[in-house]
C-alpha cells in the first residue's frame, strides 16, 4: 500500500465471478500518519473508503476485460467499525451487486486480524478510458497486483 500515491491494493488473493478479495498492508511509515494523529497514527476513514472502492474497481476492471474504466460515483452506507494503524494487514472483499446502464454497484468490506473494520456500498460509472496512458498504467498495475488473466 502506498498511501501518498493512492495505490491501496497490494495483491489479488481471489477473483471468482462477481467477487474479489485483495490484500493490503498499511505501511509502517507515511506522512499521512504525521497529522492523523500525532502519537496515535490511524488510517483516515476516507482512505479506507478508497481502499474498498479500489478493490471493487479491480473486480469491475477484470469483468470488463480492462476495456472500460470504473470511476467512483457514489458511496452509500459507509460504516467504520474499528481503526487500523501502521503495519496492519487488511483483507478487502468486494462483490458486484448491480450492473446496468453504464453503472455498477458493489458491496465492500475491510477486515483486519479477523475483525470487520469498515464496509460500504459503492457505485461506479463505467466509461471508456479517457486516455491511453491511463489504460496502459492500469494494465501494468493489474500485472503487478496479480489480477488473474492479466499477468
Amino acid at each position: 500500500m502506498r498511501l501518498e500515491y493512492f495505490q491501496m491494493v497490494d495483491r489479488v488473493v481471489t477473483l471468482e465471478g462477481e467477487s474479489i478479495t485483495v490484500e493490503s498492508r498499511v505501511p509502517e511509515a507515511s506522512p499521512v500518519f504525521e497529522g492523523h494523529f500525532p502519537g496515535h497514527p490511524i488510517v483516515p476513514g476516507v482512505l479506507l473508503v478508497e481502499t474498498m472502492a479500489q478493490a471493487g474497481g479491480w473486480l469491475l476492471l477484470s469483468i470488463e476485460g480492462l476495456a472500460r474504466m470504473p470511476f467512483l460515483s457514489k458511496v452509500n452506507e459507509a460504516k467504520f467499525r474499528g481503526f487500523v494503524g501502521p503495519g496492519a494487514p487488511l483483507l478487502v472483499h468486494a462483490r458486484r451487486t448491480h450492473d446496468g446502464s453504464g453503472y455498477a454497484v458493489a458491496e465492500a468490506r475491510i477486515e483486519s486480524a479477523g475483525k470487520r473494520i469498515a464496509d460500504a456500498e459503492i457505485t461506479y460509472r463505467i466509461l471508456p478510458f479517457p486516455a491511453e496512458a491511463l489504460r496502459e498504467a492500469m494494465v501494468a498495475t493489474a500485472r503487478r497486483i496479480g489480477l488473474p488473466g492479466h499477468s
